[in-house]
């Protein structure tokens, strides 16, 4: 029990060829995923720096619309006006 048998060396060597070869697919997987995090972090930071820029070109504290985008109208609440009364009603 002290030293492996060549069963078990055949076992790790399937593990590792699975995992570093093989077939490719899991080694390609993990390429695929190690490539998605740099291209998050590589937005995380161009996020952070179009922030940056926003916040020192807009000065007001308004948030600009990026461009492409149309501007909505600003609708805004209008007081109610009291209806007149109906005619030959007298008014109390």
């Amino acid at each position: 029990m002290g030293s492996m048998s060549p069963l078990h060396w055949l076992i790790v060597l399937a593990v590792v060829l699975i995992l570093f070869g093989g077939g490719s697919k899991i080694s390609g997987l993990m390429g695929d995923f190690a490539k998605g995090i740099k291209a998050f972090k590589k937005n995380m930071a161009d996020d952070e720096s179009l922030e940056q820029s926003n916040a020192s070109s807009a000065p007001t504290g308004h948030i600009q619309p990026p461009q492409g985008y149309a501007q909505q109208p600003n609708y805004t609440a209008q007081p109610a006006t009291p209806a007149a009364p109906p005619s030959g009603t007298p008014h109390p």
